[in-house]
């Protein structure tokens, strides 16, 4: 793609120091794999943890694998790699003005000129296309939820002009591959899948609530709406809300999916929400609004807080 008016390259806020994009990535697609965050992986595996834990519970339920179970694992993180590049394109397209008046999102790809919109289009396309390829290779079912998916998907970065709840929004967004990845293992969508993805959603309110802290000066003076704005003061009431709702729907889920089978197993899988709680409990009380450092921190560890559950539920299968 050809670069018209590009301003010069300026570091993003947030991105992980010395990755791989601003390292080793050549010159010209650097500013399409920043739009894409591909220089900030915390999102691709926040999209993706909760497929994982959708298709080790659905493995749990059926008490059966094989080895197409390992092509929906890849597939999903491959897909959630893309999605989340195509989303986050989207997302600074519409958000374009916004993020030229917030110092943290100011020297992002549109705002500054790297990227024309309707380059961002082609490259948003482009993500969404390879994304199609892989979800193809599905069930049906899960096929009709993919294009489902893309009503939340289109929806959220409009969310904070007409709601203190876009963190709501962005769960129903993050976490839909946890119904995808259910029904590509069993072709139908049940009750677990269900509780499961309320699940993630009460966990998306959690981690991007501390997310939304950093930026809510400038989007107090820009009239942007976020729970970190709407809790205030009281956000670390609100974050042990969010995280209790987490561990125990998470729990239920694990209960769904489980009943009727070994009750070791059982046992063993709901160790996952347990330890996790742990971890989001460690989150709340470390929680100081008035450090982004510490913010951003808490916020990336949600990769580690979500891959705890997997070895419990991994585990589970094998009883």
């Amino acid at each position: 793609m050809t670069e018209t008016n590009r301003m010069p390259e300026a570091e993003i806020a947030d991105a992980v120091k010395g990755n791989w994009v601003d390292t080793y990535a050549p010159a010209r697609a650097r500013p399409y794999l920043r739009l894409s965050r591909a220089d900030r992986p915390i999102g691709t595996w926040l999209l993706l943890l909760p497929c994982w834990w959708g298709l080790l519970l659905a493995m749990l339920h059926t008490g059966q694998a094989s080895w197409f179970d390992l092509w929906i694992a890849i597939g999903c993180a491959i897909g959630s790699f893309l999605m989340r590049g195509a989303g986050c394109t989207w997302n600074d397209i519409t958000d374009r003005d916004i993020d030229g008046s917030v110092e943290r999102t100011a020297n992002r790809p549109i705002p500054s000129g790297q990227v024309s919109v309707r380059q961002a289009l082609v490259w948003m396309a482009l993500q969404s296309f390879l994304s199609l390829l892989i979800l193809l290779t599905f069930n049906g079912v899960a096929i009709f939820l993919g294009f489902l998916a893309i009503i939340p998907v289109g929806v959220y970065p409009f969310a904070k002009r007409f709601t203190w709840w876009p963190q709501a929004f962005l769960g129903l967004a993050f976490n839909w591959g946890a119904l995808l990845a259910w029904t590509a293992h069993t072709g139908s969508l049940d009750w677990p899948a269900v509780v499961l993805y309320v699940a993630g959603i009460a966990w998306t309110l959690f981690y991007d609530t501390i997310y939304a802290h950093q930026d809510a000066e400038d989007d107090a003076l820009i009239g942007v709406k976020s729970t970190a704005r709407l809790f205030g003061d009281a956000t670390s009431s609100w974050l042990r809300y969010f995280w209790a709702a987490t561990v125990v729907l998470l729990g239920v889920a694990v209960i769904l999916a489980a009943i009727g089978g070994s009750v070791l197993a059982l046992v063993v899988a709901l160790g996952g929400p347990w330890a996790m709680g742990w971890h989001l409990a460690w989150q709340q009380r470390t929680f100081d609004a008035d450090d982004n450092d510490t913010l951003l921190r808490l916020f990336r560890s949600n990769r580690d807080a979500g891959l705890i559950p997997l070895p419990f539920f991994a585990i589970a299968l094998l009883l």
